[in-house]
C-alpha cells in the first residue's frame, strides 16, 4: 500500500469508479466526493495528499473548490476537465493547480501525472510535512505527535486543532474556525465541541498544555514560551 490517500471529485459516478478502481490497484488509499460543497467537508476530515479536481460539476465547480482549499490548505490539485482549451489550462494552475489532464485519457497517462506531483510535492523534501516547534514534533503525512521526543496519542480531532494552531503559532483563531477547519463547514458541532476537545489536549500535554492559550473573548492560539 502506497502511503498517499487520493480524494477523487467528479460528479460523474463512472468516472470516479474508473479512476478510483486503478488507484487502488496502484496501491493508493482513495475516496469519493460529487461536486465541491461534498468535497470540502471530506477534505478537512480525510487530509488527502492529493485532490483530482474535475472542472465542470454543480453546485460548486472544480475552480470554485480551489479557490476555496488554497486559502486554508497546500494540498496538491490535479484537474480534469473535456475542455481542452489553453485558457482553461492557464485558469487551472493559476488557481494554485499542480497539473491538468484533459478527458479522454489513458489510465496510464493519469497515474505518471499522479505520481509526479506527489514526487514534487513529498520527497524532493523529504521534512517538508515536519513540523517541528517548541517541545513538539507533528508529522502531517504519519499522523504522529512527539511531545519532548516521547509518542503522544491523539484523536482525530485533537491532531487537526493541535497541527493548525502549531502551524500558525501566534496567530488567534475563533472557535468557528477551528470548527470549519477541523470539523469541516458541514459541521453541526458547537463551540462548546472545540472547548471540550482543547480542555482534553491540554490534559494529554501536560505541562506543555498551556502552550494553547485561550484568548478570552475569540478563541484560541498556540504560543511557544
Amino acid at each position: 500500500m502506497k502511503p498517499y490517500s487520493i480524494l477523487i471529485i467528479d460528479d460523474e459516478p463512472q468516472m470516479r469508479k474508473l479512476i478510483r478502481t486503478f488507484l487502488e490497484r496502484d496501491g493508493y488509499t482513495v475516496e469519493e466526493a460529487t461536486d465541491g460543497v461534498d468535497a470540502l467537508a471530506k477534505v478537512y476530515k480525510m487530509q488527502p495528499h492529493l485532490c483530482i479536481v474535475d472542472v465542470m460539476m454543480p453546485y460548486m465547480d472544480g475552480f470554485a473548490f480551489a479557490k476555496e482549499i488554497k486559502r486554508t490548505t497546500n494540498i496538491p490539485l490535479l484537474f480534469l476537465s473535456a475542455k481542452g482549451e489553453e485558457w482553461d489550462k492557464i485558469e487551472g494552475l493559476k488557481l494554485g493547480g499542480d497539473d491538468y489532464v484533459v478527458k479522454p485519457f489513458m489510465p496510464g497517462e493519469l497515474l505518471a501525472r499522479i505520481e509526479s506531483v506527489l514526487r514534487r510535492t513529498y520527497q524532493q523534501n523529504t521534512t517538508s510535512h515536519i513540523l517541528r516547534i517548541g517541545p513538539l514534533v507533528i508529522d502531517h503525512m504519519a499522523h504522529t505527535v512527539q511531545l519532548n521526543n516521547q509518542p503522544l496519542s491523539l484523536t482525530l480531532k485533537e491532531f487537526g486543532i493541535l497541527e493548525t494552531l502549531a502551524k500558525n503559532a501566534g496567530r488567534v483563531y475563533t472557535r468557528e474556525q477551528l470548527l470549519e477547519l477541523v470539523w469541516g463547514d458541514q459541521h453541526q458541532s458547537t463551540d462548546r465541541t472545540v472547548d471540550t476537545h482543547i480542555k482534553t489536549l491540554r490534559l494529554k500535554m501536560g505541562e506543555s498544555g498551556g502552550l494553547i492559550e485561550t484568548v478570552w473573548g475569540i478563541g484560541y492560539k498556540f504560543e511557544v514560551k
